[in-house]
């Protein structure tokens, strides 16, 4: 549908939030489907068994990258454009909010995307999880927890190291970029079909990735037509959560922005998928100890993930894939948190 049809019924902001809804209601019900899920990946890999998880994040991962390459090669997007390679980002931040980011989601049992598909299918426990981090999250952007990001933040930015792009620093032409992350996704559809999973679960991995590319690819559309500055963005769970906590409480139009309709899009998606599959099922904490554990994981996650500037998905999926280095950053200190935590935590109890 051509998008200057929709704007002049819609107006601009409406337009956005609409895309941001069905673009998530996409990634919400093949996430479900998949099972997709960056904490399932990183304590299957620490544990020594690389399977259908870890092989599942790994064709999102190379899929959502090579979708993204071939629209950058193509001209139809401009990543210098993207927030994390037009603008300082911080390099302690992205250190410090992952490994925070890693530990809570090891504890909370699931990344930001993860409970809120989770919470779409009834499961309760990630239902307030979802909550708690949407509310320390905001607490970290505009709250009492504000001051105490900006000074981790400030620490060493990229400002000071020679830029954010990788492909810049190290001198590599995109269509090699391209080239390997298609190689990659290849490799990783074939360690998936090797390890058990069925040619539906690699479909919905790969849909899950292809979301990413698509929402580059709309949002830049967007600053093209639109009167008013448009960021060309894609999914990420951390801001949008937060912000679409501070909408429903306080309403206001002028918030309705891509990142808004995002998060009820993948609630949407996911109760959708869970209806049509007969996965739709109400599941509660087991006990007063195991409540404390995934609201303080949800904690950790919502500052965590402020601080990064981005969460499993924002910085581990989205900022990868256009090659930001803080992005890469946070997603190696994701995976090393989230295996020292299960270390600690879980494995003693196994």
């Amino acid at each position: 549908m051509d998008l200057v049809f929709v704007m002049d019924r819609l107006g601009e902001a409406w337009t956005q939030a609409l895309g941001g809804a069905l673009i998530g209601m996409v990634f919400g019900a093949f996430a479900q489907q998949s099972r997709f899920c960056l904490r399932a990946a990183t304590v299957e890999f620490w544990r020594g068994a690389i399977g259908e998880r870890t092989s599942v994040w790994l064709i999102v991962f190379f899929a959502a990258m090579a979708g993204t390459s071939l629209l950058a090669q193509t001209g139809a997007i401009m990543p210098q454009e993207a927030r994390q390679i037009a603008s300082p980002q911080s390099l302690s931040g992205a250190a410090l909010g992952g490994l925070m980011f890693g530990s809570g989601m090891i504890l909370a049992r699931g990344c930001a995307s993860r409970l809120l598909v989770l919470a779409a299918t009834g499961n309760l426990r990630a239902l307030l999880s979802g909550l708690v981090f949407a509310v320390m999250a905001q607490a970290s952007l505009h709250g009492i927890l504000s001051p105490m990001r900006e000074t981790a933040a400030r620490l060493l930015t990229t400002g000071a190291t020679g830029g954010n792009d990788i492909l810049q620093m190290v001198g590599m032409d995109g269509g090699l970029a391209l080239a390997l992350a298609s190689i990659a996704g290849l490799a990783s559809i074939a360690l998936a079909l090797w390890r058990g999973a069925g040619a539906w679960t690699v479909f919905a991995a790969a849909a899950v990735g292809s979301t990413i590319p698509l929402a580059w690819w709309f949002t830049h559309a967007m600053s093209g037509l639109s009167f008013s500055p448009v960021q060309m963005n894609s999914i990420t769970f951390t801001g949008p959560s937060a912000n679409t906590l501070m909408l429903f409480l306080n309403g206001g139009v002028s918030a309705v922005k891509f990142s808004i309709g995002l998060v009820p899009g993948v609630f949407a998606g996911s109760l959708l998928a869970a209806l049509l599959s007969g996965e739709l099922q109400l599941q509660g904490f087991e006990g007063g100890q195991s409540m404390k554990r995934y609201l303080a994981g949800a904690a950790l996650m919502g500052f965590g993930g402020m601080l990064a500037g981005g969460c499993a998905v924002g910085a581990g999926v989205t900022g990868a894939s256009v090659f930001a280095l803080t992005a890469w950053v946070t997603l190696f200190a994701i995976w090393f948190a989230a295996g020292a935590t299960d270390w600690l935590v879980d494995r003693p109890a196994r």
